[in-house]
């Protein structure tokens, strides 16, 4: 007789003479040599075993071509004997069920390493390759299975498929690093920032980009499909591969701007995801400050691209920072063409680009010079890489091969190093990122950290994850520093060389276009002040002169206020000191955006600065 186990009471409360289904492992020995016989009887039995291992036998070569192992106890019902076709494929007899070639398959076993057939091992491969198939149901479920047999496949499929995610949970999607021979030419480097109006789909043609690169491996796109899918989110899977935060994946939106990077034939990209939610926008001045394109997202979608390109929408708004951040050449993309309610129309096409051009032309592109459009759809990656058929009227190139195409960026190689810092963080070491705007930085170099004076050594330089021993401008660098704490950097703060210091301080005299602002602006009026990398509190201390837009005459008399659409010079004052140079002397460092609210009020440049009085 068996004893069931009742819950609450402990299974050591059986009768003697009850015969338990106990496991003799889980049982007590009697005593404690019982336990050292069964011990060394053990390990005298893998020793023997381990001798017998033929340590020269052939290496395993999977059979293809068997036949179908079909386990002895399905044998009986000839129904569900599923015949082989030669190439490895199960041909169902007649008469049988649609699920049941599917069912012998998938309730294989599983076999031992080394402890089956040839044939074994084909159909283990075989189920694989079937569950890594998207579209086939739910991975690891195997169809609806009847049966106790089809219960227990379930348990052991969810089983493998938990194993699989604990294993895959830690991993986030890993970049490939394309390792350079040590004589091949540089390759010009191109900071491509995303922008545009939340959910136009930024975040889907960069990692759309990074798939047609080769930069994302296949596997861990379909990890985010299925992850995607459980949330009934199955198009933001692409998204996933530059939004890493779990925050970000959760709620659609990007937060912190996004890196990653592909390679052309002639240059190495780094793109730059920026948020499009109006909250986040102080994180895209920060993106677009290190880019030397600006990829403008629109979205061709009735009533998306209307909701972005009104007052308060962010397509304005951005177009408008990029332009201020120092970006000349801007590709603005279409997207969603192959919407149903958009069908690649040539007319939804042009109705958005004729909206668009004179509001571009206003904020300072050329239309002729600096604007590019092309129609794309991010989700499918139609005229990313490859021109499609579906779009017959456009005749340009597609997206890639079109920003290969552009021409050379002229950047200012023997000039003074200026390394505007982004972000920081503590690795063996201190480590900052940022862009390098001029100069060249080299491994064991000194510089000073400005404005604090702090002289650093470069223990080590990574341009976009590949070690280097010499950085030239452009190029997206993090660098391991020695001589300064963690703590000691801001956001904001610039590396320099020792004999061509940048300027700092707290005052400066600005020229100043007012964008939007409802009332006016008197002195003592105060903003938040963005100004390359750094963020900072000021206040407007006085007014000097007006400014004529058309000719450009200042005004003899000092303004009481100004309002908006006026262009005026002012004296500003920051909170604290800041790095800041002339427009004149250093463009990328005299440029700036003043927001109050969470809107931008105006953007103006850097005229004179003001030395402190002691």
């Amino acid at each position: 007789m068996h004893c069931s186990v009742v819950p609450g009471v402990a299974p050591s409360s059986c009768p003697p003479s009850a015969n338990c289904a106990m496991d003799p492992r889980d049982t007590a020995p009697d005593s404690w040599e019982q336990e050292e016989d069964v011990k060394a009887r053990d390990a005298a039995g893998l020793h023997s075993a381990l001798a017998a291992l033929n340590v020269n036998a052939k290496p395993f070569i999977p059979n293809v071509d068997a036949a179908v192992f079909v386990p002895t106890f399905l044998q009986s019902s000839p129904t569900e004997i599923p015949n082989s076709d030669g190439h490895g494929r199960s041909v169902r007899a007649c008469g049988a069920e649609p699920l049941a070639s599917m069912e012998v398959l998938e309730t294989v076993a599983p076999v031992e390493n080394g402890g089956g057939t040839e044939a074994d091992m084909a159909v283990e491969v075989e189920t694989w390759e079937q569950k890594e198939e998207p579209g086939e149901g739910e991975p690891g479920g195997g169809g609806a299975l009847g049966g106790e047999g089809g219960s227990s496949e379930e348990a052991r499929g969810r089983e493998e498929v938990e194993m699989m995610e604990e294993e895959e949970e830690e991993e986030l999607p890993v970049l490939k690093v394309i390792p350079l021979p040590p004589d091949a030419p540089k390759k010009e480097h191109v900071n491509v920032v995303f922008i545009g109006h939340v959910d136009a789909g930024k975040s889907t043609i960069g990692g759309q980009i990074m798939y047609l690169t080769g930069m994302v491996e296949k596997r861990t796109l379909e990890k985010y499909e299925r992850e995607a899918k459980e949330k009934n989110r199955e198009t933001w899977y692409l998204s996933w591969a530059l939004d890493t935060n779990q925050e970000e994946r959760d709620k659609g939106k990007t937060v912190e701007v996004g890196r990653a990077y592909f390679e052309t034939e002639k240059k190495h990209f780094t793109i730059l995801d920026a948020p499009g939610h109006k909250s986040f926008v102080p994180n895209m001045i920060g993106g677009a400050s290190q880019a030397d394109l600006a990829v403008l997202v629109i979205s061709a979608r009735k009533g998306e691209f209307e909701t972005g390109f009104e007052k308060g929408g962010q397509t304005r708004e951005h177009a408008m920072l990029a332009k201020t951040a120092g970006v000349k050449h801007l590709i603005i993309l279409v997207n969603k063409m192959d919407d149903p309610t958009v069908n690649w129309s040539l007319e939804r096409y042009e109705e958005c680009k004729e909206k668009l051009v004179p509001f571009l032309k206003k904020v300072g592109f050329n239309p002729k010079k600096d604007i590019y459009f092309m129609p794309c759809s991010g989700l499918t990656g139609a005229n990313l890489k490859d021109p499609i058929e579906e779009c017959t009227w456009y005749t340009g190139l597609p997206f890639i091969p079109h920003l290969d195409s552009l021409p050379s960026f002229n950047r200012i190689t023997d000039g003074p190093v200026r390394l505007p810092i982004v972000d920081k963080y503590k690795d063996m070491g201190t480590v900052i990122l940022g862009k390098l705007e001029s100069g060249s930085i080299a491994k064991a170099q000194q510089l000073v950290m400005m404005p604090n004076r702090h002289t650093v050594e470069v223990l080590s330089l990574l341009s976009d994850e590949v070690e280097t021993d010499e950085a030239v401008p452009g190029e997206n660098l993090k660098l391991r520093l020695k001589g300064i704490e963690e703590e000691e950097i801001l956001p904001g703060f610039i590396l320099c060389n020792a004999e061509n210091l940048c300027h700092s301080g707290r005052t400066f005299d600005a020229q100043i276009v007012i964008i939007e602002h409802k009332s006016i602006i008197c002195p003592g009026y105060n903003a938040v002040l963005h100004i390359h990398t750094c963020i900072e509190e000021v206040q407007i201390t006085a007014l000097i002169c007006l400014v004529d837009k058309k000719t450009g005459e200042k005004s003899k008399t000092r303004p009481r206020f100004v309002k908006q659409d006026q262009v005026c010079i002012a004296r500003l004052r920051c909170a604290g000191t800041i790095c800041l140079e002339t427009f004149k002397d250093f463009p990328q460092m005299g440029r700036f955006t003043l927001r109050d609210e969470g809107k931008t009020i105006a953007i103006g440049k850097v005229l004179k600065l003001v030395p402190e009085k002691d």
